[in-house]
């Protein structure tokens, strides 16, 4: 009876042995896989943080070179056989000077809810984007400056805009600017009322038939208007630099991680023991 009772006792203690080895072995993959995927996790957001510093410091190379543009003395714009060799990336924000007639052609209103280049605009309104013929028989197209638009109202912006277009050649100073791309949410223009909402000068002349026009449009600082409508202005760089912060939110999440990855595994640790 006592060998009976023994064996099966012998029985039990065995099989719960190997239950426990087994559940034992089972952890172990799992907390290996839960380690390496940790590692990654702390290896990416670290490459996160250094990303945002080297963006950092293109950005503040970026913010320098605009800035020294906009510094330099105003040039003459570029002749047309040259215009191809123009760059946003060497060429966005110089100063220049040009001599042009506004052509008598509809004009375009572009939508604004503010500026990141003016200090004297706030509000929604209008930009008012016109064709201006060169001697040589070319078109830039100029972005004559804001309008208190508010409703984007039709007649109000063709009054505006129609007293520049006078038939007489015009001195004009600017930047030199490039169209902006759409976004994923940019709504449709509306051509009924010649209002866009990405200044992109090439689609506004394809659709109000401008013909071929420079690559580039002009950002007008100066004349003024007696009226004060269109209001051209100087312009200032202003670009976001939040990559500092971001960097920092990265770093930090990758040490959070590892601080409680680190207390997860002595917790493991002190279980097996």
């Amino acid at each position: 009876m006592n060998d009976v009772t023994n064996k099966a006792f012998s029985s039990e203690v065995g099989t719960g042995s190997r239950e426990e080895n087994a559940s034992k072995g089972s952890q172990r993959p799992s907390a290996a896989g839960f380690g390496i995927f940790t590692l990654i996790l702390i290896a990416v957001f670290i490459a996160l943080g250094f990303w945002q510093l080297q963006r950092r410091v293109e950005k503040h190379a970026l913010i320098a070179a605009l800035d020294s543009r906009l510094a330099a003395p105003t040039e003459a714009l570029p002749p047309p056989s040259a215009w191809p060799a123009v760059t946003s990336a060497k060429d966005e924000f110089r100063r220049v000077t040009l001599t042009a007639t506004y052509a008598k052609l509809p004009d375009a209103m572009v939508f604004s809810s503010g500026s990141a280049v003016r200090d004297d605009i706030a509000g929604p309104g209008t930009w008012a984007f016109l064709p201006a013929k060169l001697a040589s028989g070319e078109t830039v197209v100029i972005n004559t400056g804001f309008v208190q638009n508010t409703m984007q109202d039709r007649a109000f912006e063709d009054r505006v805009a129609g007293r520049l277009v006078t038939g007489a050649p015009v001195e004009l100073t600017g930047y030199i600017r490039f169209p902006e791309p759409p976004g994923r949410l940019t709504p449709k223009e509306d051509s009924a009322k010649r209002l866009w909402f990405v200044r992109d000068h090439r689609a506004m002349a394809q659709t109000l038939g401008w013909g071929q026009v420079a690559p580039f449009y002009i950002d007008l600082e100066a004349p003024v208007p007696d009226s004060g409508t269109p209001k051209p202005g100087p312009l200032k760089v202003r670009l976001k630099d939040d990559h500092m912060q971001y960097a920092i939110t990265w770093f930090s999440l990758a040490a959070a991680v590892t601080i409680a990855f680190g207390l997860w595994w002595r917790g493991q640790r002190r279980r097996g023991t």
